[in-house]
């Protein structure tokens, strides 16, 4: 029924056995989260209310402007890096033309 990740023991269904068994993949949220694919790729998370709940408040808190200062500090050496990138040459569509 289910097709377990080589990376983790989450579950993964296609969106076909979700619909199908969708009372059981519930069951599982409980425990961990349940990966739906779609076309071969992960298309939808079903999770607990505790877990959403969860997910939720880790993210509340923190204004924009806080967060921006941490992803800015966390990247700080990437963002340096395209800044000289395009500081060097310019845009990369600059000489763009159209025929």
């Amino acid at each position: 029924m289910a097709i377990q990740s080589q990376r983790s023991m989450t579950m993964r269904v296609s969106a076909t056995q979700a619909k199908n068994r969708f009372g059981a993949m519930c069951t599982h949220a409980k425990i961990e989260p349940v990966f739906v694919e779609k076309d071969g790729q992960i298309d939808t998370v079903i999770l607990s209310a505790d877990q959403f709940d969860a997910l939720c408040l880790s993210g509340q808190g923190k204004s924009l402007k806080q967060r921006k200062k941490v992803f800015d500090q966390t990247h700080k050496v990437w963002i340096d890096e395209q800044n000289a990138r395009f500081e060097k040459h310019g845009l990369w569509c600059d000489d763009l033309r159209v025929w």
